[in-house]
């Protein structure tokens, strides 16, 4: 599975380097009757939004033209209002940001953390939602807060931001795998107490895979004090996700976020949620933390995030 990964990921950079070649010749890529208001959001082409994305269903998948999952639904309904027609571009989350750092595309998108590092390099949309600290548990077991996962066998994907957690909580032994698929096969098999992957996957995965025998809990978030004391614990808190686009692209990132604020107060954003097995309650409300991370980095200094039942 891993080679087959590897291989994958290898053919996806080379599909999108080929496809980035190709952009901003116009000619074809270019939709006929676009609108002024389409135009003047300044995409590689006018009413075109080309948008990287990795296969990380329930997030993001490409089937034919289309982006499809939580996040492509997303983007789709915000597209459709702004008269822009999307073309997705297959690639691995390096080569996500990198395509946007770079101006290649015009958009990424797909469970992407909001960041004070990543925001230096582009531009983030309000969140269309926020990622709670979600834990695959075997069925029976209860795990609410750090101190309960003292002494545990934790599992996690390489390079995922709770590593650096995990290596924190005392006497936690470490499983990092290369995909999630590992963290679930030792976690049905007794070798994972608790694994930590984002909450969507783990939910598909519990209707994919009954026989793993396991369910979906959340953590209570550390406080301060324990952030204070250990800072690795900060991402055992609940994370902020955005779409992410290119430094000079403000109109696009103006407009889209307009949209994504508009989902939360007519409840778009909350049947998308549910429609992919999320608790709105869980994604739709941010932490006291969220707004304050903002201020005055690449938000004003009063700015108040989108929250469900605004």
């Amino acid at each position: 599975m891993t080679r087959v990964r590897s291989l994958l990921s290898a053919l996806s950079a080379i599909l999108l380097l080929s496809s980035v070649a190709a952009c901003g010749s116009g000619g074809d890529d270019e939709p006929k009757n676009v609108s002024a208001k389409a135009a003047a959001l300044g995409t590689l082409t006018p009413g075109v939004i080309k948008v990287a994305v990795q296969p990380y269903a329930p997030y993001t998948s490409v089937q034919g033209d289309k982006i499809v999952g939580l996040d492509g639904d997303i983007l789709t309904y915000v597209a459709k209002k702004l008269g822009l027609e999307i073309k997705p571009q297959v690639t691995d989350f390096a080569g996500m940001l990198a395509g946007v750092q770079s101006r290649r595309v015009d958009i990424t998108i797909g469970g992407v953390a909001w960041s004070a590092e990543r925001q230096k390099q582009g531009l983030f949309t309000d969140p269309p939602y926020y990622s709670p600290p979600a834990m695959a548990v075997r069925s029976g077991k209860t795990y609410k807060t750090v101190d309960d996962l003292k002494g545990l066998n934790l599992g996690t994907v390489e390079g995922y931001v709770w590593v650096k957690s995990i290596q924190s909580v005392p006497g936690a032994e470490l499983h990092a795998y290369p995909d999630a698929t590992g963290v679930f096969d030792d976690l049905g098999a007794g070798r994972v107490d608790v694994g930590f992957l984002d909450p969507l996957i783990i939910i598909a995965a519990q209707k994919e895979r009954p026989e793993l025998k396991i369910s979906t809990q959340y953590l209570t978030p550390p406080t301060a004090a324990e952030v204070k004391a250990k800072p690795d614990y900060q991402y055992f808190q609940p994370y902020q996700t955005g779409f992410y686009l290119p430094k000079k692209a403000t109109a696009l990132e103006k407009a889209i976020s307009a949209q994504i604020d508009a989902m939360y107060k007519n409840g778009e954003m909350a049947k998308l949620v549910e429609k992919y097995g999320g608790d709105p309650e869980q994604f739709l409300k941010p932490s006291a933390d969220v707004a304050t991370a903002r201020r005055g980095v690449d938000r004003p200094q009063d700015w108040t995030p989108p929250s469900a039942g605004q």
